[in-house]
């Protein structure tokens, strides 16, 4: 079987083809959830982001913060997307699993919109450890996380990490 071609991945995964400025397109069930895709890119580099993202009002508890079920959402969204940051988007991507996934809340997160910073930490031959931090426009932080991701084959039986 050979690789999809470029046209055959925006119709599959139209979410890694964001339009310019943003981060991710439309089409991914967490980052439609979170709507990622209004979400503003601030800076790409190689395992780097940051964005500035905003709070929708399904992922709010009842005092209109953040649900913090839903963070660890966010986190691992950013994280899977920092591995990827700065490389060409190609037509068959890496399968990343999440492995482990630590969260610290340092503060409620209020929205409208809010900062969040990630930076691949380590890059190991298929394992990668992301830190993720939230914070308010203000700069005061918010969440601190780290993730670690396994890369995994993409076919095949599931739970192969």
């Amino acid at each position: 079987m050979t690789p999809p071609d470029e046209s055959t991945a925006h119709r599959e995964h139209p979410w890694r083809f964001p339009p310019p400025g943003r981060l991710i397109g439309r089409g991914h069930p967490a980052g439609d959830f979170l709507e990622a895709h209004d979400w503003n890119l601030e800076h790409e580099g190689d395992g780097e982001l940051v964005v500035l993202a905003h709070l929708p009002d399904r992922a709010r508890n009842p005092r209109g913060q953040l649900f913090g079920g839903f963070t660890p959402t966010y986190v691992d969204l950013m994280a899977l997307l920092t591995v990827r940051a700065g490389q060409e988007r190609t037509a068959a991507p890496r399968w990343l699993a999440t492995t482990n996934l630590r969260v610290d809340y340092l503060a409620p997160v209020l929205g409208p919109t809010f900062r969040i910073r990630s930076r691949l930490v380590h890059r190991g031959r298929r394992s990668y450890l992301v830190e993720i931090r939230f914070f308010d426009l203000e700069e005061r932080p918010l969440v601190f996380a780290l993730t670690t991701m396994l890369e995994v084959r993409s076919k095949g039986e599931l739970g192969d990490a």
